[in-house]
């Protein structure tokens, strides 16, 4: 009886009409993309959006328009619920069936992708379980969904996430101040101290770099692997006791073009801090200035901005989806963020020579030019003589890292997943620094060479430093707290030579030097009178009474750093072997295979092209002791010697970096490696 009643109600029920059923299908389509937008928003818009909201510095590097970070952010929210549900769209004309599946792989995949981000945050979890406990949310989760309506509505209403996250990020972030910034009005420019000539200024202010990488091990300065800054030296005040207040660039920098102590958490941008040098000497200089991770410079003082480090909305969507990916990686990454803030080269940017082809020895072959930083070599392109008073400054990326340069100007690449810790790691972290800090050496010589031939190196106050340093002590390594307390004076002292304009023979200053007396010194000596008050005092009046040193590792916090032990370089470790021929020392077999990841580009080497495959990186058997050293020979020769440290995820593997680019020649190069017995003896590895 019950069967003929539905019968009878089935046949009484109207039919349903095409427009009602494609109404009907629009409207499930409707709610599954809503519940797309709420679950991309969570997954990749909220997580996109804070990491750069609260890095302002990365647009500022990128030298990112206004409309161009509207554009990341719009691809941000709106790019990947459009890809899902294209992908949803396509696969319904396979069939209702089909769509129904799609959909569910898609509200899982995302599902897993924020339970990873949220399972970093929350466990101890990392790698494959971690990555099975996702994929498990995941399908429980799209299961969920299906089965349960309020967990369908839960997500319907997360859609209006995005917009809240695209508010907070436009209204309440630090990058806010570069995406709506407003000029704000400052105590004024600065004026002259009295009637006379203010000299053309000329600041350099490099990364990441410990005073002590310029030093020998009792204290001097390296004048042999260093010969350019030993000639900086010898005409300047070398103030051997300077340090950087903060660890980081955007409180580091602003605090020595400000005078200021960093007081608030706030952007390295002019809206923020409108009291600093640019402000200050834009009254009576002209300015020309290369910033990397800052923008102090106000429109009104500094113009257009140069090209230098921008790359447009394709580079910000490169560098944002590799975070991404590191974001939803089930393992920490060992990338450190800041490594993104690579400085480009002449020849990336297609930047046609501004200078002369430098005569420096080193150079081996003209092309290693183009290598330059292209924000260097427009800094090297404005060193003229000029009718009015002239700020030259520039603040390079150098020898930050990533390390990617010899010291002859040579490039090479590195295994992203090096590591820079830990037995061996550590020393081979410090011999790429070193060897990028040659580099620097042979830029701070192109830049004396430019101010000698264009006349301005006798008339100007040459200043040249860096922001913070950086700690390559075992246990204590970065430049955070735990570096301070254990190695602070790698963190904290930093080179720092003042030329004062006509100062012919070099001096040395043991004053306790902090860098809010950066803006001061300059100042000072420029002959203006700063508008604003400064927590810093120049160099030119009485030194500090008290030997200890400020750090801020957070805005506001001062951290008392007791008086800094003289800043000395690593002592020397480098084998008796290195530069030795193979055919001098007894060879022989049975070291077992090992591999080598670069071994392809040993087959075609061409020097020309600015690059040379230096670092070799590889494995070698499990059965090798830890310790034992291993030789790499390029066409027989020793180019260098590291011990076997305990294997890794990745195996028992080595890296070796060969700082001497004459090893190499154009085209077939032959790669070796050896375990080192006593003897010596080489044993030789059969390479797969």
């Amino acid at each position: 009886m019950t069967d003929v009643v539905a019968s009878a109600a089935r046949r009484d029920r109207p039919p349903v009409t095409p427009p009602a059923r494609s109404r009907r299908r629009w409207g499930t389509e409707l709610r599954r993309q809503l519940e797309l937008v709420g679950l991309t928003g969570l997954a990749v818009a909220q997580p996109l959006l804070d990491v750069t909201g609260r890095s302002p510095d990365f647009f500022l590097f990128h030298r990112a328009t206004r409309g161009e970070i509207l554009l990341l952010v719009a691809v941000f929210v709106a790019g990947p619920p459009v890809l899902f549900g294209l992908l949803g769209a396509a696969s319904r004309l396979a069939g209702t069936r089909t769509r129904q599946v799609v959909h569910a792989g898609t509200v899982a995949v995302l599902l897993a992708a924020l339970a990873v981000q949220a399972g970093k945050h929350l466990l101890p979890l990392r790698g494959v379980p971690l990555a099975v406990l996702a994929v498990v949310v995941g399908v429980a989760g799209a299961a969920a969904r299906y089965r349960w309506r309020a967990v369908r509505l839960a997500l319907r209403a997360a859609s209006v996430g995005p917009l809240v996250f695209v508010g907070l990020f436009v209204l309440a972030s630090p990058a806010s101040a570069v995406l709506l910034p407003t000029e704000r009005a400052g105590a004024g420019p600065g004026t002259a101290q009295s009637p006379g000539r203010h000299p053309p200024v000329v600041m350099i202010i490099l990364d990441e770099f410990p005073l002590g990488s310029l030093l020998t091990p009792d204290g001097r300065l390296d004048a042999a692997r260093y010969p350019h800054f030993a000639e900086l030296a010898a005409g300047s005040t070398w103030y051997r006791n300077a340090s950087g207040v903060s660890g980081w660039t955007p409180y580091a920098l602003p605090a020595m073009l400000t005078g200021r102590y960093p007081q608030e958490a706030v952007p390295p941008h002019f809206s923020r801090y409108p009291d600093n040098l640019f402000t200050a000497f834009g009254g009576l200089y002209d300015i020309r200035a290369q910033e990397s991770v800052t923008e102090l410079c106000p429109p009104s003082r500094c113009g257009e901005r140069t090209g230098a480090g921008h790359g447009g909305l394709p580079v910000l969507l490169r560098e944002s989806g590799e975070l991404l990916a590191r974001m939803v990686a089930p393992v920490d990454s060992r990338v450190d963020p800041e490594a993104v803030y690579r400085e480009v080269t002449r020849a990336e940017a297609g930047l046609d020579a501004a200078v002369p082809v430098p005569t420096d020895p080193k150079f081996r072959w003209d092309t290693l030019d183009d290598n330059q930083p292209v924000r260097f070599t427009e800094f090297l392109a404005g060193l003229r003589p000029s009718n009015r008073p002239t700020l030259h400054f520039l603040h390079l990326l150098m020898p930050h890292s990533p390390w990617a340069y010899l010291p002859s100007g040579a490039r090479y690449d590195a295994p992203e997943d090096l590591p820079n810790d830990g037995a061996g790691w550590l020393d081979l972290a410090r011999q790429r620094h070193l060897a990028q800090v040659g580099y620097t050496d042979r830029l701070i010589g192109e830049t004396l060479r430019v101010l000698r031939a264009t006349g301005l190196y006798d008339d100007a106050l040459l200043v040249v430093t860096a922001d913070h340093g950086v700690s390559f002590t075992a246990g204590a390594q970065g430049r955070g707290m735990d570096a301070v307390r254990g190695a602070a004076g790698e963190v904290l002292r930093v080179p720092l030579f003042v030329k004062e304009p006509g100062q012919r023979a070099g001096r040395m200053d043991e004053r306790n030097w902090e860098h809010v007396d950066l803006l001061p010194t300059v100042a000072d000596l420029a002959r203006i009178r700063l508008a604003h008050p400064v927590d810093g005092r120049s160099a030119r009046g009485a030194p500090r009474a008290t030997a200890e040193k400020s750090f801020y590792d957070r805005p506001g916090e001062r951290v008392s750093v007791p008086p800094l032990p003289p800043a000395v370089g690593p002592a020397p470790n480098r084998s008796a072997l290195v530069g030795r021929s193979v055919t001098d020392l007894r060879v022989t077999g049975g070291a077992g295979p090992a591999s080598v990841l670069e071994r392809a580009a040993f087959r075609d080497v061409d020097p020309a092209e600015g690059g040379l495959p230096a670092l070799v990186s590889g494995t070698v058997p499990a059965g090798v002791p830890d310790g034992t050293q291993i030789a790499v020979a390029v066409n027989g020769r020793i180019g260098a010697v590291v011990p076997v440290v305990p294997p890794g995820p990745g195996g028992r593997r080595f890296a070796a970096l060969l700082t001497d680019d004459a090893l190499f020649a154009a085209g077939s190069n032959r790669l070796e490696l050896y375990a080192v017995a006593p003897g010596p003896v080489l044993r030789r590895f059969a390479l797969g």
